[in-house]
């Protein structure tokens, strides 16, 4: 079985900064909720096996040599590396655009569109969305949303946490599609009147190269805290509307900026599950599964 993956902050690791430069061999301790989780919850014992990771691609593979129950949340749990690893990202950059929905279905594709593999999480509200964020409610959002992607990035072991961006009107959703495609991405909008495939749209041999090519050639180096802009790299993203559907006069403004309308297969999935399927295809063709 994988190891748990526990993520850290500067201020969840001790000694302070430690973790910048820890290698095999260096002693840290693990605090907070992190590791109140892996002390009273997983209730982990020394010589077990526990990844650190601090969702920008750092992984620390460590050995518990201690872990501590203080009582009132201060658990303790020191751990010695035994390996550093910088995992590069992904290229493509795979994204989600979801529209707001009801039901908490939004949260549910946030959650497995990051166990597929998404860097990236746009939350959109769509003309038709019944849930809606405003003020303080925005806000909120966006924390659930980020607090759901890493719980699945958790529970996928992996090293990079999907960032959450802003909520985006369509105005500013047109403007997004159009500058990653400016920056040599991709945008997909999932539209059950649709008749091109999704597995029809042509991915660039050089884009799937640079999949094998990065991961190949990524050095200490290349680590970057932070999960940056859709200029970075080329972006592979999906757009899905919410349970009322993308309205024509958006689906007629993204393709505008550049934007491919697609059918995702030959039945109508909920806007949970759409996202993360098409995300799911496009990874294995895009060469990030193999």
């Amino acid at each position: 079985m994988t190891a748990p993956v526990f993520v850290f902050t500067p201020e969840t690791v001790e000694p302070a900064g430690a973790a910048d430069t820890a290698g095999p061999g260096s002693l840290l301790t693990l605090v907070g909720p992190e590791a109140h989780h892996a002390v009273s919850v997983r209730r982990l014992r020394p010589g077990e096996r526990v990844d650190l990771v601090d969702g920008a691609g750092l992984r620390l593979v460590c050995e518990v040599t201690d872990a501590v129950a203080e009582g009132g949340r201060r658990e303790r749990l020191a751990v010695r590396v035994a390996e550093r690893l910088v995992e590069p990202q992904a290229v493509p950059r795979l994204a989600l655009v979801q529209a707001l929905a009801k039901g908490g279905r939004d949260e549910q594709a946030v959650e497995t569109s990051t166990e597929v593999g998404a860097d990236l999480i746009v939350p959109w509200s769509a003309e038709r969305c019944v849930a809606v964020w405003r003020g303080v409610k925005a806000a909120r959002g966006r924390q659930r949303w980020q607090a759901a992607a890493r719980e699945a990035a958790k529970q996928a072991r992996r090293a990079r946490v999907p960032e959450i961006a802003e909520l985006l009107t369509t105005a500013e959703l047109t403007d997004w599609v159009r500058q990653v495609c400016r920056d040599g991405g991709t945008v997909l909008i999932l539209h059950e009147e649709a008749t091109r495939p999704v597995g029809d749209v042509v991915l660039s041999e050089t884009r799937v190269g640079a999949a094998a090519s990065e991961a190949a050639g990524t050095t200490e180096g290349d680590h970057q805290g932070g999960a940056g802009g859709a200029g970075e790299v080329p972006v592979l993203a999906v757009v899905v509307g919410p349970e009322g559907g993308i309205s024509p006069a958006e689906v007629a403004a993204l393709e505008n900026a550049g934007a491919t309308t697609v059918r995702l297969g030959p039945h109508v999935l909920r806007t949970a599950s759409a996202g993360p399927v098409a995300l799911a295809v496009l990874a294995q063709r895009a060469g990030l599964w193999g």
